[in-house]
């Protein structure tokens, strides 16, 4: 007989109305900052290019990808995926999300321990994500809360590799900006670049967020908080 847990919409929807607006603002303030011209009409591969170029990087390839905002940095091959919109536009939304993957790819080159946390934690995510899921579902099934309890340490997992993401993304974008400036981009540039690259991080807040939220679910009815089994 299918079961819905009331209680589990107290701690879903705020993860998701949060990244639904997250993820809405996002959209909005790259779409806003694509009207704006890069300074010299620079596309995103071109700083994505320069930016490596400085950083003293040669072995990385940049590739355009399919998909809006599917950008990324691939560390398997060494290679910058950046999106049509990125890859080619002249905004300062292009230019500031690529420069934000080839912070990432600067991160690689340079050994940044947050970067290898996460990296290395990817296997591990994936495996353990899955099986919490599945040991959850039969903890409900026959109301084990030990049960649960243990699906709630499996998807721990996946709650640490959220947590970890957040300084790898914010200090990539640090990156973005710094070369920004010191490429001679005007103050109010940088900052509207800036407005961008702070709108994406709130989607890796708002996972995070709704993480914390269903494992604190996961443990409220492992029994944890109250002591017994609901």
């Amino acid at each position: 007989m299918f079961f819905f847990d009331p209680v589990y919409l107290l701690f879903a929807l705020p993860g998701l109305l949060l990244a639904a607006w997250a993820s809405f603002y996002t959209q909005a303030t790259f779409k806003r900052f694509s009207q704006w011209r890069s300074p010299h009409g620079i596309s995103g591969a071109q700083a994505a290019y320069k930016m490596l170029s400085s950083a003293g990087i040669r072995d990385v390839s940049i590739e355009e990808t399919n998909g809006f905002l599917s950008d990324h940095y691939d560390p398997n091959s060494k290679t910058l995926r950046l999106s049509p919109s990125v890859y080619r536009g002249a905004s300062l939304s292009a230019v500031g999300v690529a420069c934000h993957e080839a912070g990432h790819a600067i991160q690689h080159a340079k050994g940044y321990a947050w970067l290898k946390m996460r990296t290395s934690l990817v296997p591990v995510t994936n495996t353990v994500s899955y099986l919490s899921y599945i040991v959850i579902t039969l903890g409900f099934l026959f109301h084990a809360s030990n049960m649960i309890f243990l699906g709630a340490l499996l998807f721990s997992g996946a709650v640490l590799f959220s947590i970890v993401t957040l300084p790898v993304e914010w200090d990539a974008s640090n990156r973005a900006k710094k070369m920004l400036l010191l490429s001679g981009y005007s103050s109010e540039n940088v900052q509207n670049t800036g407005k961008v690259l702070n709108a994406a991080f709130l989607t890796y807040v708002a996972a995070a967020v709704s993480s914390l939220l269903t494992l604190a679910y996961y443990l409220l009815r492992s029994g944890l908080f109250s002591g017994r089994d609901d």
